[in-house]
């Protein structure tokens, strides 16, 4: 390397640095992905990940599977932030067969586990578990859900965990398919561990409007995100998540986004995922 190049990458040293701070004002990006892809995950950018209830912290697991799962945790590269799919399908949340006994001691000892393994988020979609039967009454379904859901949040904040409930598209569930109807929960049930995970992707799959994030934005906490067609990382089809950038802007949202978006993908595809969704978030935001 001649004297030439030393002195000229010396110079930009400043600016390379000034520009990596500046990526840090910009909301941390994470994936949900099996732990196995630690390494492949943080060598791709990704600051955060997140991991199922059931495979993490679920009550069902032994005492010696979870105190394993805190080892490996320990060792991570990248930072373990949330864990979804709340409840197993066959425990019901909603409907006419929910056992709210059952319910409660099983979400105690979740939020135990949650708080052991310094997880803080637990996103509540868990859509089998809170489907209804046919022709069910959707505003009773809705009225009991809220009463459950209050008391759920009671035990969240006792582990210092918060629930963020999330919109599923109708079809994985008939029950809060959109952002603006889980929103109308969270704010029914009224409790500061009991907020909203507005998903993008199931939010364009119900053809639901950017501006319900805008309407919601007190009760954000989380986000998730994925290509429409079928469920790709971003970058993989090049979908243009803009106006939702724009809504979550709007909404002073600060939180993380999270891609949710199958598994099986190679360490230059997540990559060139954190490259595209970084660039569209900062040209949102930084305009």
């Amino acid at each position: 390397m001649s004297v030439k190049t030393v002195i000229i990458l010396f110079l930009l040293l400043p600016v390379v640095f000034s520009f990596q701070s500046d990526k840090k004002t910009i909301m941390p990006l994470g994936i949900v992905a099996s732990i196995e892809k630690d390494s492949l995950i943080h060598a791709s950018g990704f600051k955060l990940m997140g991991e199922s209830v059931g495979k993490m912290i679920s009550p069902s697991l032994t005492e010696e599977k979870f105190t394993e799962n805190l080892a490996r945790i320990e060792k991570l590269k990248t930072k373990l932030y949330m864990c979804n799919v709340m409840f197993p399908g066959d425990m019901k949340i909603a409907g006419p067969n929910v056992n709210d006994t059952t319910v409660l001691a099983y979400a105690d000892r979740l939020f135990a586990r949650a708080q052991k393994a310094k997880i803080k988020v637990i996103v509540l979609g868990s859509g089998t578990a809170r489907r209804l039967p046919d022709h069910y009454d959707v505003k009773k379904a809705t009225a009991d859900f809220v009463a459950l859901s209050k008391k759920i949040a009671v035990i969240a904040a006792k582990y210092q965990v918060k629930i963020a409930l999330e919109n599923l598209q109708s079809k994985e569930t008939n029950f809060i398919n959109t952002v603006k109807s889980a929103a109308e929960i969270v704010r029914s049930v009224d409790h500061p561990n009991f907020k909203l995970n507005a998903d993008i992707f199931h939010m364009r799959r119900e053809h639901e409007p950017p501006q319900h994030i805008i309407d919601a934005k007190d009760l954000l906490i989380h986000c998730e995100i994925a290509e429409d067609a079928e469920r790709t990382l971003p970058g993989i089809r090049g979908d243009d998540f803009t106006p939702y950038l724009e809504a979550l802007k709007n909404a002073s949202y600060k939180g993380p986004i999270f891609v949710e978006a199958g598994s099986n993908y190679s360490e230059a595809q997540m990559a060139f995922c954190v490259q595209v969704l970084t660039k569209q978030i900062e040209n949102v935001y930084k305009n």
